[in-house]
């Protein structure tokens, strides 16, 4: 059964760059941070892919697709769905990316028209935590699908007639090929900065131990709907990243901490310089 899908547009070239620290077989998953205009880098520890996000700042989930077909891609940020609010589950609708396509997801989906902005803040303040949801707090998520092949028609010849009087044999009729073509609705999301609150954000967050995603100002991002069915009924890929506050990954081993030649050295063995 074909369910109804949202369909996300490329962007401007239809293309995103994506560097080779981004995670993903299927699709290319990768966070970038709209106020400093930089794709964070991925750190891998123990087997699992991190990312340091800054209190306050909005960020954004680049998508891309790198397949030769079409892919559904059900994203969840912090255990919550992007498109529906609701706690995420692969089965949920998400966005269909053409072959090769991208797209970027700036927050979380209000309408076909609408998204409020995704940023980094306390964990109180997050989306998730306010919706009483808090377990899950720090972690991004892509399930990736593909599509079902469509089946393919072959005109078959008309048996012989039996007997040996040759009868006219019909015509074949024209066979036509439906491609359905969706439309790929344009995202018009807002190039503007972080609004007057990002300051407050990040002093909140600073407070906090852990960090979350927050809901923020809303801008415009327009997609519509297509038809998608999936090849299987579970995700051909999943994609996890996680993120906090670089102190904390600092403090969890996933990013190294400075080296003994950079911390201050009470002995440098050196004489006493004339002052300047």
């Amino acid at each position: 059964m074909k369910r109804m899908l949202l369909i996300a547009a490329a962007l401007a070239g239809g293309l995103l760059s994506l560097p080779a620290a981004s995670t993903g077989r299927l699709a290319g998953v990768e966070i970038y941070d709209r106020a400093q205009d930089r794709v964070l880098p991925v750190y891998l520890h123990q087997g699992r892919h991190y990312v340091a996000g800054h209190p306050g700042n909005e960020y954004e989930i680049r998508l891309r697709n790198r397949q030769r077909s079409d892919i559904l891609a059900v994203v969840s940020v912090d255990g919550v769905d992007v498109i529906t609010g609701d706690t995420a589950d692969w089965r949920q609708s998400g966005y269909v990316l053409g072959p090769r396509q991208g797209f970027g997801i700036k927050g979380w989906r209000k309408s076909l028209e609408r998204t409020a902005a995704f940023y980094f803040t306390a964990l109180p303040d997050s989306y998730a935590a306010r919706t009483g949801r808090p377990d899950h707090v720090g972690v991004i998520g892509v399930a990736v699908f593909r599509k079902k092949p469509e089946p393919v028609l072959r005109y078959a010849p008309p048996p012989r007639p039996a007997g040996g009087a040759e009868a006219e044999a019909p015509s074949p009729a024209a066979a036509t090929e439906d491609h359905g073509s969706a439309g790929h609705a344009r995202d018009t999301a807002s190039a503007a900065g972080a609004d007057s609150r990002a300051e407050a954000r990040a002093a909140a967050a600073q407070k906090s131990a852990r960090l979350g995603t927050g809901h923020g100002r809303h801008e415009t991002s327009v997609v519509t709907y297509t038809e998608f069915e999936r090849a299987s009924a579970t995700p051909a890929e999943i994609i996890t990243i996680y993120y906090d506050s670089h102190r904390n990954l600092v403090a969890q081993g996933v990013i190294p901490g400075p080296s003994l030649a950079a911390r201050p050295d009470p002995f440098p063995a050196r004489f006493v310089p004339d002052p300047r």
